[in-house]
């Protein structure tokens, strides 16, 4: 059930049709869950899994479409940030997974890549794989890799545009939000009333102690149960939209998501990895021209669309983590721990 359904609305611009980043058109988003245990005795488990997340259902790498990312707290172990920031593109699936599955997933997702474009490697450069990551390790058996190369190549085929599953699904089977089940969470924002354009937002959260969550806030009522011993944690933040945005203003943009995760409680703690990859789908790149110039269009800097671009990647991004903690189902993992969803009353 996502927060809307509890009663509570967030910010004061309006969702889009299913408030979920597909919304962005031709975004899709595959999960892979695993859950099942690794030994006899059911001490070791697998409770993690990988989110695909694509621009578009296109080639990505024939078709790169703008983007940046921007770090709140660099406590984390990303791939493919470097060349993102520096050629304003992304040209890959955004993958989601755990700590220690970064190479796997990379691997998995560079071979999915290669299968679809031969000339990699060969008759051109090579491939900028982004991965992002949280650490599951509270619940998952994180030092025996369960996620494999071949799930994040199941995760991109299933990548779909219909409305994206949330709470403990794919990367964030085993990931805990202020002391309860957090996960994956979506939500996205109309920008006009003409619905022409639409910011949306996917997260996954794993950060914050059960004391720091705003729940007074949004008159949600405050309860005294919860973890306390995890680690503090860490966001993933993707942000969407089809309004023509060059990468420095994605980057503009990028950073107004710090307001929303600030206003869910979070102050960017020490151990927590806080990191926004956003992209725009509107002027797409094609890897092979013989073009001397290329054009396209961007929204001025000044003019007030752009602060209502800012608003909604702030609302989206609050909204986005409330359901990944609405969404959450309570989750059993190694050593038969258990960390419960939040008791929205």
């Amino acid at each position: 059930m996502k927060i809307r359904d509890r009663g509570f609305v967030i910010g004061r611009m309006s969702p889009a049709a299913n408030n979920c980043i597909t919304d962005v058109p031709g975004v899709m988003v595959g999960h892979v869950t695993l859950d099942e245990p690794l030994d006899d005795k059911g001490e070791e488990y697998a409770c993690t899994g990988v989110t695909a997340i694509l621009p578009h259902g296109g080639n990505l790498f024939r078709e790169k479409v703008t983007a940046a990312s921007y770090v709140l707290n660099g406590f984390g172990k990303t791939t493919g940030l470097v060349q993102l920031n520096e050629l304003g593109t992304i040209e890959s699936p955004v993958m989601l997974t755990n700590t220690f599955a970064v190479p796997a997933v990379t691997q998995g997702t560079l071979e999915y890549m290669l299968a679809e474009n031969e000339e990699i490697g060969e008759t051109t450069g090579t491939i900028n794989i982004v991965v992002g990551e949280c650490n599951d390790s509270y619940l998952n058996s994180i030092r025996l890799f369960p996620v494999k190369s071949h799930h994040a190549i199941q995760a991109i085929k299933k990548a779909s545009p219909t409305p994206a599953a949330e709470g403990a699904v794919g990367a964030g089977k085993g990931m805990v939000c202020f002391g309860h089940k957090g996960g994956i969470g979506t939500a996205s924002r109309v920008i006009d009333h003409t619905g022409a354009y639409t910011v949306g937002c996917l997260v996954l959260s794993n950060f914050g102690k059960k004391e720091e969550f705003m729940a007074g806030k949004y008159g949600i009522e405050a309860i005294k149960t919860g973890l306390s011993e995890t680690a503090d944690g860490s966001i993933i933040i993707i942000l969407a939209t089809n309004a023509p945005l060059s990468d420095r203003q994605l980057l503009r943009l990028a950073k107004r998501c710090g307001i929303g995760l600030g206003r869910t409680g979070s102050h960017f703690s020490h151990g927590s990895g806080d990191i926004v990859i956003a992209f725009s789908t509107a002027n797409k790149t094609t890897h092979h021209s013989e073009e001397f110039l290329c054009t396209s269009s961007q929204i001025r800097d000044d003019h007030h669309f752009m602060n209502e671009l800012f608003t909604a990647a702030a609302e989206a991004t609050e909204e986005a983590i409330l359901n990944s903690l609405s969404q959450a189902e309570s989750t059993k993992g190694r050593k038969g721990r258990v960390v419960e969803a939040y008791p929205f009353l």
